[in-house]
């Protein structure tokens, strides 16, 4: 089966390439940059046209692409919204019978968060677009190359403290990689989930502190944690955002930790029982996530570009 996979080179474009070409699935990787050993089709998401040819053949298409942060012409707008309007309208010419958006599980419109409302648009651009579709609204994802385990890893081998988000503890349910494709797989393989929003979270509920202190003792730190006003996570992301390459955290991400990643904002459909997911995250599961012990340095700044 001929699948396209838009934002391939990403967290979950990448693990997903990697089960469906396991799998023996013909592959069209869409993404901005690539390792000396893929093969990626440049194709801008601004591009019907290119779009479409790249499209051609494909029997499903897996949208992946997608940012946590406004950085110059990468916008939310142009990036989640007019990207998608285009990948759907390119699906149409191209004649592909089924879409799966991936979207995030607390998308919803009028909350004041550029971020969530845009998930949300282009959710409902999916939903209105007369083709076959799965949207996928996922939780905190984790696994090899994530932002979660990855930042959390370095962040624990550079400082002694830890400030978690807000005043009130709010809670996560981690969602393993392997979890998440599965998912994904039903949805373009098996032509399963159609016409349907679903959302996607792990197997535990847990306080977001529960979740920081197991990766923790798995990376051998004991940081001293102590929570911070929202406000001032806000002023921190700014400022990483303006120096980090990659930011610790966030403004997006500062919003999405402080009302909590358990459950979804809008009305979905239930998981059919054998795609549930069902890995817990313990110390295997972080352990197999965890990039090689590193520290924040000079090389992660902006001016070091």
């Amino acid at each position: 089966m001929r699948v396209a996979i838009t934002g391939a080179t990403g967290f979950v474009g990448s693990h997903l390439a990697a089960r469906l070409a396991g799998d023996g699935h013909e592959l069209v990787r869409i993404g901005r940059r690539a390792r000396a050993s893929e093969e990626i089709v440049q194709a801008p998401l601004d591009d019907v046209e290119r779009l479409t040819k790249a499209f051609a053949g494909c029997r499903a298409i897996a949208h992946c692409a997608g940012i946590n942060r406004e950085t110059g012409e990468q916008t939310y707008e142009r990036v989640h919204v007019a990207a998608t309007r285009n990948v759907v309208e390119a699906a149409r010419r191209a004649g592909v019978e089924k879409i799966v958006l991936m979207s995030f599980l607390r998308a919803r419109p009028d909350c004041g968060s550029a971020y969530h409302e845009s998930k949300w648009a282009a959710e409902e651009i999916v939903r209105g677009s007369g083709l076959d579709y799965t949207i996928v609204k996922a939780g905190v994802v984790y696994g090899r190359g994530d932002h979660m385990l990855d930042h959390l890893s370095h962040a624990f081998h550079t400082f002694p403290i830890f400030a978690l988000v807000g005043l009130k503890e709010q809670t996560v349910r981690p969602l393993a990689i392997e979890d998440l494709v599965h998912v994904v797989r039903a949805a373009l393989v098996d032509r399963r989930l159609k016409r349907q929003t679903i959302a996607v979270v792990g197997p535990e509920e847990m306080y977001l502190r529960e979740a920081v202190c197991r990766v923790a003792e798995v990376v051998g730190k004991h940081p001293v944690m102590f929570p911070l006003p929202i406000w001032c996570h806000r002023l921190l992301a700014h400022v990483f955002e303006l120096t980090m390459k990659v930011p610790l955290v966030s403004v997006a991400q500062v919003r999405i930790l402080s009302e909590g990643v358990a459950e979804p904002s809008s009305p979905v459909t239930p998981l059919p029982y054998d795609l549930v997911p069902t890995r817990r995250f313990t110390s295997e599961q972080i352990r197999a996530g965890l990039p090689q012990p590193a520290s924040f340095c000079v090389g992660d700044l902006r001016l070091c570009s």
